[in-house]
């Protein structure tokens, strides 16, 4: 199951493993928007640059977003007014405002033929107790535009009572000139720009380790070796977990996206409800049309979603009850890493590890946040000064911004070690269903099971390859989720997504 985007280009894979050891200057782990974003700008410069990824170009989160480029990030910036202050909230919005139309700049620069078009971004509420809300965020978003001494016309949020789709809201925000693309197109023409500028791209090329001597990092994997000046982690979330404790600090939710022919005319626009559930939409160029590409329904991963709120479920009630003919061509899922302050982490990986730094975090608003984590590491590692840096400053550690969340995170952690694995049954495989899974045990040992349609049994070690924590079963997507940092298994004990890299052990 994949995603709309890395369907339409599955012809365009790269298949360069990497075959021997190299030097360079810079060494980038991670093959998505941020990774190739940062190798692009550095290439530009005539930086040597080598990039590795474990998948292909763009396989994991960058492929499977609903690519919609803004700075609207859902109901933001009252709330970085109100935490940090205006001069904070001032570089989020300005920061990711540039980040739009550095993008339309690499486009055109590099010929980059991805279905770039600006659209009218609304976040809207069906609520009317909501209501306030979203005039509090207009009014901060227009007060920032004051601040930046910006012309009329970029004063774009307006509060408006319709809008395109085909249901009745209570109010939403509108804001022009934003836009949407088809990011695995974009990821290819930025590839081909990285090589065409000296860089090398190696994929199906897993980094099992960093290590530091002598101001030099090693980057392993599983045959070879890169040695470089520089590191950056854009994987993700990160795989190496100290110094930088990254697995304390965020956690990461699981949404799922649906292509919907609706055999009907579509809207323009990009919309996101600030309500629970939440929903978003926007449409994509398919052959001759256009379809409908609706998002949602997310929970934390490693929590059993409740198909009432969460899940395709809810996508699919909530198309059909509008296009009651419409055809799901499509269903996919992706992670997101969450900080417990809204904000992503960018720049150094640590105080303690110079010269390594990390892109992460970016609170499923990742197009515009990868383009400015480039930026500031570029400038990092030229040494330049970047006015964005200090507000994205990755080493920060302030969880009394979020104090609740940075509790749940502990406390989850500590139910995954230690209270689940007492409730777990002892062993009772017939009480797991055809098409299903589950954990039992077995003499004392914990084993994660699935049964297929047919009733072939797959067993598996249910803790987590990254730090340890028990797994849970996902029966949409039939896999193993890690509820302490959201690490994914399929029913196999294959890795699919970090921080986690080495597989589960398997049980005949």
């Amino acid at each position: 199951m994949s995603s709309y985007w890395i369907q339409s280009t599955k012809n365009l894979k790269l298949n360069e493993k990497i075959t021997n050891n190299y030097e360079t200057d810079v060494c980038i782990i991670g093959a998505g928007l941020a990774g190739l974003s940062t190798g692009y700008y550095l290439a530009k410069e005539g930086i040597n640059v080598i990039i590795l990824d474990k998948d292909n170009i763009g396989q994991k989160v960058s492929g499977n977003t609903t690519a919609k480029i803004t700075l609207q990030h859902n109901l933001i910036y009252d709330y970085l007014i109100k935490s940090f202050g205006m001069d904070f909230a001032m570089k989020y919005f300005k920061s990711n405002k540039e980040a739009i139309s550095n993008i339309k700049k690499i486009i055109d620069d590099e010929n980059i033929e991805c279905d770039f078009e600006y659209q009218d971004n609304y976040v809207y509420t069906t609520n009317q107790d909501d209501i306030t809300k979203i005039h509090n965020e207009i009014k901060a978003i227009n007060s920032l535009n004051n601040i930046l001494n910006l012309n009329e016309k970029d004063i774009f949020a307006d509060f408006v009572t319709s809008f395109n789709l085909p249901f009745k809201i209570c109010g939403a925000i509108k804001v022009k000139d934003q836009a949407q693309f088809h990011p695995l197109k974009y990821m290819f023409g930025l590839s081909k720009a990285i090589k065409n500028k000296g860089g090398i791209i190696f994929t199906n090329s897993l980094v099992t380790d960093v290590k530091q001597k002598d101001g030099v990092y090693t980057t392993y994997t599983d045959k070879h070796f890169i040695k470089s000046k520089y590191i950056v982690i854009a994987s993700h979330f990160p795989f190496k977990d100290f110094p930088g404790f990254y697995f304390s600090k965020m956690y990461q939710s699981t949404s799922y996206v649906l292509g919907i022919d609706t055999k009907s005319d579509l809207f323009d626009g990009m919309y996101i409800s600030s309500d629970k559930p939440t929903f978003s939409y926007r449409t994509a160029k398919y052959k001759d049309k256009k379809i409908l590409i609706m998002a949602g329904g997310d929970h934390k991963t490693g929590y059993a979603p409740d198909n009432n709120q969460t899940g395709y479920n809810i996508l699919e009630q909530e198309a059909k009850k509008y296009y009651p003919n419409c055809e799901i061509l499509y269903r996919w899922n992706t992670r997101d890493c969450i900080t417990i302050d809204k904000v992503p982490y960018i720049g150094d990986f640590s105080n303690l590890m110079p010269n390594m730094f990390v892109a992460t975090g970016f609170n499923k608003w990742g197009i515009t946040s990868s383009n400015v984590a480039a930026n500031i590491i570029r400038d990092k590692i030229l040494g330049i000064k970047n006015e964005y840096s200090k507000i994205y400053e990755a080493t920060r550690f302030s969880p009394i911004k979020n104090a609740h969340e940075m509790k749940n995170i502990t406390s989850q952690v500590l139910k995954s070690f230690v209270t689940n694995r007492i409730k777990i049954p002892e062993e009772n495989l017939s009480a797991i269903k055809n098409d299903n899974g589950g954990i039992i045990k077995v003499n004392g040992a914990s084993i994660g099971i699935y049964k297929d349609i047919n009733g072939k049994v797959f067993a598996v070690n249910p803790t987590c390859t990254h730090l340890g924590c028990l797994l849970t079963w996902n029966n949409l997507d039939k896999t193993w989720d890690c509820p302490c940092h959201g690490s994914r298994f399929d029913y196999t004990g294959k890795n699919l997504y970090d921080p986690a890299f080495k597989d589960l052990e398997r049980y005949e």
